[in-house]
C-alpha cells in the first residue's frame, strides 16, 4: 500500500510540473524554462540530503548518472514530439511506451504478480491512453519520424525510470542528486549552445522553478515507491501522470475535459483500485 501511495503522489506531481512547466513555457523557449527548474530541482534535492542521507557507491553514481543523461534526452524528445505532433496521438504513445519498457524489466527481473494486479496493469495501461487523448485523435495521421519521435522520448523516460530503480536500496538521494546534476548540466550546455535561437522572452520564475520543486518530489516519490513495490507496478502508476495535468488545465485554465479523457480517469481509477488490492 505504501508504495501504491508513493506511485500516486510521484503521478501527481509530475502531472502538476508538466502543467507549471508548460503554462511558464508558453511565452518563451523551452529551454529557458529548464535552465531555471533544473537547478530549483538539484537545491530540493541538496536541501533533503541532511535528512535521506545519501551512500556514494559507484553503482548509485553510476546508475544516478545513466538516468540523468535519460532525463535530459527524455526531456529533448518529449517537446520535440509535442512540437510535431499531432499531441493527441503522440502524447498517448510517449505515455504507454514509458510504461510499458518498465513493465517488462520488471517481470524479467521476475516480479510475481497478484491476480489483481495482472487485471490492473492493463486498465491503467489503457487508462494512460485514454486521458493523454484529447478530441480529434482522427483529424491527422503523424509521419513515421514523428512516430519515432514520440517511441524515443517514451523509450528515454522508461530508462530513466528504470536506472532510478536499478540504483542501490540504501543509496538514498545519491542516484536522484547525481542524476539530477547531470542532466542540468547537459540541458544548461545546450542552452547555452544554442543562445542564439532561444528568443529574448523570458519564462515566468515562480512557475518554472515551481516546476523543477515538483519534478524533483516526483522522482523521489518514485523511487521511495520502487523500492518499496513492484517495478511493473510503479511504473504503471506513475504513467498516469496526463491525469494531473489535465485535472489542473480544468481547474486553473477551465480547460474541458472530453469524454474519452473522463472515461479514461474512471479507468484509472478502477485500476487503482485493483492495484492496492494486489
Amino acid at each position: 500500500m505504501l508504495a501504491l501511495v508513493l506511485a500516486l503522489g510521484s503521478s501527481l506531481a509530475y502531472g502538476c510540473a508538466d502543467f507549471l512547466g508548460g503554462l511558464g513555457a508558453r511565452r518563451a523557449h523551452v529551454l529557458r524554462t529548464v535552465m531555471i527548474a533544473a537547478p530549483a530541482s538539484l537545491v530540493v534535492e541538496l536541501a533533503l540530503w541532511p535528512f535521506l542521507g545519501a551512500s556514494w557507491s559507484a553503482q548509485a553514481v553510476g546508475w544516478g548518472a545513466l538516468s540523468g543523461v535519460a532525463s535530459a534526452a527524455a526531456f529533448a524528445l518529449l517537446y520535440r514530439t509535442l512540437a510535431v505532433g499531432p499531441m493527441n496521438i503522440l502524447s498517448p504513445m510517449t505515455a504507454l511506451v514509458s510504461a510499458l519498457l518498465p513493465v517488462a524489466i520488471g517481470l524479467a527481473q521476475g516480479e510475481h504478480l497478484s491476480g489483481p494486479a495482472i487485471a490492473g496493469i492493463p486498465l491503467a495501461l489503457a487508462a494512460v491512453v485514454l486521458v493523454s487523448a484529447g478530441p480529434g485523435t482522427r483529424a491527422a495521421r503523424p509521419s513515421r519520424s514523428a512516430l519515432l519521435l514520440a517511441v524515443g522520448a517514451g523509450t528515454a523516460i522508461a530508462v530513466q525510470l528504470i536506472c532510478l530503480d536499478q540504483a542501490p536500496a540504501d543509496s538514498g538521494l545519491a542516484p536522484l542528486i547525481t542524476g539530477r546534476a547531470v542532466s542540468s548540466a547537459v540541458t544548461i550546455g545546450a542552452a547555452l549552445a544554442l543562445r542564439g535561437r532561444l528568443g529574448p522572452e523570458r519564462p515566468s520564475l515562480p512557475l518554472s522553478a515551481g516546476a523543477g520543486v515538483l519534478d524533483s518530489l516526483a522522482n523521489l516519490a518514485f523511487l521511495l515507491a520502487a523500492r518499496n513495490g513492484d517495478l511493473a507496478v510503479v511504473a504503471v502508476i506513475t504513467a498516469l501522470y496526463p491525469a494531473g495535468t489535465i485535472l489542473l488545465a480544468r481547474a486553473v485554465l477551465s480547460e474541458r475535459v472530453h469524454r474519452g479523457q473522463l472515461a479514461g480517469l474512471g479507468t484509472a481509477a478502477l485500476a487503482v483500485g485493483l492495484l492496492a488490492l494486489s
